[in-house]
């Protein structure tokens, strides 16, 4: 059963151009199917039918429940069963389908019991931006100016100003930079190239830690990575987010900032000052028009207050 997951991903990654990120997740959903269906004493995907994917998906569904050991204080009861959340089990799901969809067009299984899962709704959480007073905050320029942190505020300026993805601004090279033309190729999700604006305020802050910070971090085995670490390596995403988080707290930000904040305060502010919503789609980089939809339900507050101000009987 593995070897046609592994089929399956091959086709994700060199037909398809997802990312390396989504075959991963494809994977790990798959796996927990495939040795599920091996205990149950399904030895090919020719076995599977319907009512195997449906039990599989009811295990899921409490799957964290208690295994009836005690816990470390002996005698303790053990902890209650966890149901899984809706968008977990969405992920199932899509990851089966997906599967069967691909086996059944390759003629590899001659049914598609999948295609009978009905994926649950899914909730949109709508995405969370900074004020303008914590972008203010949080790109004032630190003192003295090192190498770390001239490429700090480089890595902020330019999140800011062009929404990039933290997996964006980690892979990006030198050769994608065209700061005196004012923009950036960017390659993103799926290895799809897309080109990007940078303001000019963004573009000193890239120049000056290119000049005079860059220099200074690179070695002999340094790639050609726009943002380097102390060490002269590529940052890996765990790390650059801790330069990031870090910032942030030095900058009396009290709020909780997560990776993609800057992604949703760029394309918030752009929405909220009367940018074409297929123009944001476009420089996110998204591949569908509705996941760039959500911006319009975060600036309603934004629209009714301009209603309120210029409407004559508002």
């Amino acid at each position: 059963m593995q070897t046609l997951v592994e089929d399956f991903l091959q086709y994700l990654r060199h037909e398809r151009g997802q990312s390396d990120n989504t075959a991963k997740t494809y994977a790990a959903l798959l796996g927990k199917f495939t040795a599920w269906a091996e205990k149950q004493g399904l030895a090919d995907w020719h076995d599977v039918e319907l009512k195997h994917l449906m039990a599989f998906l009811a295990h899921e569904r409490v799957r964290g429940a208690s295994t009836g050991r005690p816990s470390a204080r002996e005698g303790a009861a053990p902890k209650p069963a966890r149901r899984m959340s809706g968008e977990s089990v969405y992920l199932e799901i899509a990851a089966l389908r997906a599967f069967y969809k691909f086996a059944e067009n390759e003629k590899i299984l001659p049914a598609n019991p999948a295609e009978n899962l009905s994926l649950p709704r899914r909730w949109k959480r709508l995405p969370k931006a900074l004020s303008n007073d914590e972008i203010t905050k949080l790109l004032k320029p630190e003192e003295p100016a090192t190498p770390d942190t001239l490429c700090d505020q480089a890595i902020l300026e330019l999140a800011y100003a062009s929404g990039l993805r933290l997996s964006e601004l980690k892979n990006l090279r030198l050769e994608q930079l065209h700061l005196d033309a004012g923009f950036i190729n960017v390659i993103g999700k799926g290895n799809k190239e897309r080109v990007v604006p940078v303001g000019r305020t963004a573009v000193n802050a890239l120049n000056r830690f290119i000049e005079a910070g860059r220099p200074k971090l690179i070695t002999p085995k340094s790639p050609a990575n726009v943002f380097l670490t102390k060490r002269g390596t590529p940052f890996a995403a765990v790390t650059l987010w801790l330069h990031i988080k870090n910032r942030v707290r030095r900058a009396g930000i009290e709020r909780n900032v997560t990776p993609h904040m800057l992604r949703h305060s760029f394309a918030t502010h752009l929405l909220e000052h009367g940018a074409d919503l297929r123009v944001i789609q476009e420089l996110l980089g998204h591949a569908n028009i509705g996941t760039t939809e959500i911006y319009t339900h975060v600036t309603g507050g934004r629209l009714r207050e301009i209603h309120r101000k210029f409407h004559p009987r508002a």
